[in-house]
């Protein structure tokens, strides 16, 4: 006759075989309409990013079920990305993937724990937006070329903020300094909300926001914006010029937030997925909303989202390269 000894521990090796399994009998059940789907993103809650979750959250509520922002900041948002690439491929757990996790992470870090393109199913582009020169209010300086001529008096005494390491905040500020001769030093924040409260209360002069950042902060009185970051004027700051017209060719960076799942996520799922998010992104509401905050609507499928990685991957590699840019693991 078994002891009893022998017989918990068969029951409890049984219990610890069906935890294992769950994971696996609910990506097999596949998505179930109604049920919460948490939205994973990699910077505190406040951001650009909870904006444009929620505005689509509002639109797929009756035809996904409601949409869960999980704010998981950290290790500049590669918390989030390795939560995702783990969770069960059921449709039920996604990522606000940037172009910093997804296109520059891989020639920042060397030794990167998910590979961008193997580890997750591409959903949708769902907007892109670029950057603007934002500095406190006692910055001597009210337009770029005056800027340009305090920070070359100031040299290394000068420190700009982004709002992460090895983003297009952090790089743009880098492309700047070599294009102008500049010596500024780097301050990296873990995410942009810190970043603002530090530069609206002047602990730091200069800081590489978003256009909708920027926007935000200028009622406040606190800040100036003085250029902004894409190949031509910006259309949500036309009196500001860019500093490609500037004279400054190579200082240029866009980026962008898009959705991915999990590896192995059933394609019916994925399909679903994808055309509630690109119905959601092209409303008339949400479109409106995204513009009064900065990015641009573009809602581009998965081959869009895959070629736009792609490009990106190889031209921030080269600009890292030229920096001699390397991240710590």
């Amino acid at each position: 006759m078994p002891s009893r000894l022998a017989f918990d521990r068969r029951h409890a090796l049984a219990a610890l075989g069906s935890l294992a399994l769950a994971p696996m009998a609910r990506a097999q059940q596949g998505f179930v309409p109604g049920q919460p789907i948490k939205v994973l993103i990699g910077v505190p809650a406040g951001g650009t990013q909870d904006v444009l979750t929620r505005a689509i959250a509002q639109q797929v509520r009756d035809s996904l079920g409601p949409l869960i922002i999980d704010n998981r900041s950290g290790a500049a948002g590669r918390i989030a990305v390795e939560a995702v690439k783990t969770a069960p491929p059921d449709g039920h757990t996604l990522l606000l993937g940037t172009a910093s996790m997804m296109t520059m992470f891989p020639s920042a870090y060397r030794n990167l724990s998910y590979d961008p393109v193997k580890d997750f199913v591409p959903l949708l582009n769902a907007a892109r937006f670029e950057l603007a020169l934002t500095v406190h209010k006692d910055v001597p300086a009210n337009t770029l070329p005056e800027f340009i001529t305090w920070a070359k008096a100031e040299g290394d005494r000068l420190s700009f903020g982004s709002y992460g390491a090895g983003t297009p905040s952090h790089f743009l500020g880098e492309m700047l300094n070599r294009a102008a001769g500049l010596q500024m030093v780097h301050v990296a924040y873990r995410g942009s909300t810190p970043a603002r409260q530090d530069l609206m209360g002047g602990t730091i002069p200069v800081y590489f926001d978003t256009i909708g950042g920027a926007q935000q902060m200028l009622p406040s009185g606190r800040v100036k914006v003085l250029a902004t970051s894409g190949e031509k004027r910006s259309p949500l700051m036309p009196n500001l010029p860019c500093f490609v017209e500037a004279g400054y060719k190579d200082v240029v960076a866009t980026a962008w937030f898009a959705y991915y799942a999990p590896l192995k996520t059933p394609q019916a799922t994925v399909d679903k997925l994808r055309v509630e998010l690109t119905r959601a992104v092209n409303a008339r509401e949400v479109r409106q909303l995204l513009l009064q905050n900065g990015m641009y609507p573009i809602a581009d499928g998965s081959e869009a989202l895959l070629k736009t990685m792609r490009e990106d991957t190889t031209r921030w590699a080269g600009i890292m390269k030229a920096v001699n840019f390397q991240a710590n693991d």
